[in-house]
Order: structure tokens, then sequence, then C-alpha cells
């Protein structure tokens, strides 16, 4: 190289490693937007897995009920009770309201 070309070229490792900071300063942006993006994701799907396990809980309560009920047994007090299927349906309807009430409140449905 002649002697003439060596400031041009520190001109051009000048202008080589400016880029290279703009090249790593916008590196550093996207990862963090990268991570942002993640956490958004990972929140939604975090609020969507509330909601379908409070369904699920409000759910199981008269699946568990219907499930103990349908075994059809004959020494089932309940059974010969004249206000029994009435009394169930209530316990039922009584504690999917209050499932329901307690995941609203918080938060979750």
């Amino acid at each position: 190289i002649h002697e003439a070309m060596h400031p041009l070229f520190r001109d051009v490792t000048d202008h080589i490693r400016t880029v290279q900071e703009k090249i790593d300063s916008l590196r550093e942006v996207l990862a963090f937007a990268f991570e942002a993006s993640l956490l958004v994701g990972q929140s939604q799907e975090t609020a969507i897995t509330k909601k379908l396990a409070s369904w699920a809980a409000i759910l199981a309560v008269p699946t568990a009920l219907a499930g103990i009920y349908g075994m059809n047994f004959n020494d089932m007090p309940e059974l010969r009770m004249e206000y029994g299927y009435p009394i169930v349906l209530a316990a039922i309807i009584l504690v999917c309201t209050f499932l329901y009430w307690r995941f609203r409140k918080s938060g979750w449905l």
C-alpha cells in the first residue's frame, strides 16, 4: 500500500468501526424488542390458561355430583328425601356461583 493511501484507509477503518457500533446498538434494540414480544405472548397465554382453569373448576362441580348420584346405589339417603333433588341442584348452583364469583373477583374470569 502506498504511503499516501494510509490516511484514507484510517478513515475507512473509522467508518467501519462506526457502522459496527451502530449494528451492535441495533442488535441490542432488536433483542430487547424480541424479549418484550415474548413476555407479552406469555402474559396472554397465562391469562387464557387462567380462564380455562377457572371454567374447568366450575364445570367440575356439577360433573362430580352427577357422577356420584349417577352410580345408582340403593342406600343413598338423599334418594328417599322429599327435597333431595332440589337440595342437590341448589348445592350445585351455590357452589358454581361461589366459584364464579371468586374467580371473577380474583381477575381470572
